[in-house]
């Protein structure tokens, strides 16, 4: 066996709480949708994560764990909230750190990125639809929210922080990426507010400023707390890189220990490589040059994710100035991934693109083979590098539909 690597990806880095991580990649949050009846992790998602911790990532960040049981992103979301039983998610964490990694809770509130055949509500920054053409309509009409039910999020956010600490996991990241609310309240296109919480970027920034608060105020010091933030949203007049770099100046004094950067939302969905900004357009490391900006000036140690599957990829962002760099497809295909870089640079995985015409379909088969493959493996079978998308996404369009039901039932008890 080539001996072992020196490559700078596994050295270990120091948290500003002081916490170190074992080493500088971490496999980034993809949405799993595998929750059982209760919106609830289970024996799968357990699996899934133990084998990761295996692969050799120093960092697992979960799949978005929701917030408000009544807004889910999907009906197999998970949810972890006041009401929440916590020895699932107790097992989770052991089964993340069973390798050696840490691992950090992704807490979510979809705001108005729900689909309209869901229960619950669609709250927004402003009564603005998502707009992907001629399938908007597949999305929820959304409400504006009150100042109460801003209030109400501060807070549910914060409970699900504490019980994520209590639950034994190391730490949560904020989203505030891909389009979902708090990324709403903090783009111009989707909050159209005149008051405390819209119209200039300090108000837009209100909502999310206010959890970290919130969150750091109900965990220990050593706990992390990361946001994931767009480096831009790749929406003419929308969040842009210099927005970017505002943000993470206003949330260096709040105790906040990393910043991953992506890009996009469901409208522009950068994050699945389908932008069309000339910045994002490379096969790997799709933000790179964004992050690269945003690295010059940061005051907070920054982790890039987009479409990374190769060492010496995951070394030049390194050498930008990111201190951490994020995997997400290429583990859900290789989990082993890392392990394997630290004996060959040349080691990698191939991911053929998903080239369709519309872009919002092409994304959403392209997470739709990701989640076949984390299926497969928390069900202990092997990734599958040959799915078709447009199969994985029939089936995953099926098993929604069942999870859907699921969901309805519990909502309603």
């Amino acid at each position: 066996m080539p001996a072992l690597t020196d490559s700078p990806v596994f050295t270990s880095f120091t948290l500003p709480n002081g916490v170190p991580l074992p080493n500088r990649l971490a496999k980034a949050a993809m949405e799993e949708n595998m929750a059982v009846y209760g919106q609830l992790p289970d024996d799968a998602l357990f699996t899934l994560y133990r084998r990761w911790s295996a692969g050799g990532a120093g960092l697992l960040i979960t799949g978005n764990v929701m917030v408000h049981a009544q807004a889910l992103t999907g009906p197999a979301g998970v949810v972890l909230d006041a009401d929440t039983p916590l020895e699932p998610f107790r097992a989770w964490a052991t089964a993340a750190k069973s390798g050696g990694s840490h691992v950090w809770m992704q807490i979510n509130h979809p705001g108005r990125q729900v689909q309209a055949n869901m229960p619950g509500v669609a709250w927004a920054p402003s009564a603005v639809r998502v707009d992907i053409g001629a399938m908007s309509k597949r999305f929820a009409e959304p409400v504006e929210m009150t100042a109460e039910q801003i209030a109400e999020t501060v807070e549910r956010f914060a409970v699900t922080a504490a019980r994520a600490e209590e639950a034994g996991f190391d730490g949560v990241e904020v989203h505030a990426a891909h389009g979902y609310l708090l990324s709403q309240f903090l783009s111009p296109l989707s909050n159209r507010r005149s008051d405390q919480w819209g119209g200039t970027l300090e108000n837009r920034a209100r909502l999310l400023l206010d959890i970290v608060r919130a969150v750091r105020e109900r965990v220990a010091p050593t706990f992390a707390v990361a946001v994931k933030l767009n480096s831009a949203d790749f929406q003419r007049g929308g969040f842009d890189a210099d927005d970017a770099a505002a943000v993470i100046a206003m949330l260096a004094p709040l105790g906040v220990d990393v910043v991953e950067l992506s890009g996009g939302s469901y409208e522009a969905p950068a994050m699945t490589g389908q932008a069309g900004d000339e910045r994002s357009r490379a096969r790997e490391a799709y933000f790179l040059t964004l992050a690269e900006e945003l690295a010059a000036t940061s005051p907070l140690p920054l982790m890039l994710t987009g479409g990374i599957v190769r060492r010496p990829v995951a070394e030049e962002v390194l050498a930008s100035g990111v201190d951490l760099v994020g995997m997400g497809s290429a583990l859900a295909f290789d989990p082993e991934l890392p392990n394997r870089w630290r004996h060959s640079a040349q080691a990698a995985v191939e991911i053929a693109p998903v080239v369709m015409k519309d872009k919002a379909v092409a994304s959403a088969a392209s997470m739709a083979r990701v989640r076949r493959q984390l299926r497969r493996l928390g069900s202990g079978r092997g990734p599958r590098l040959g799915t078709n998308p447009k199969v994985a996404l029939v089936q995953e369009t099926v098993a929604q539909t069942f999870a859907l039901r699921r969901y309805r039932k519990w909502l309603t008890t």
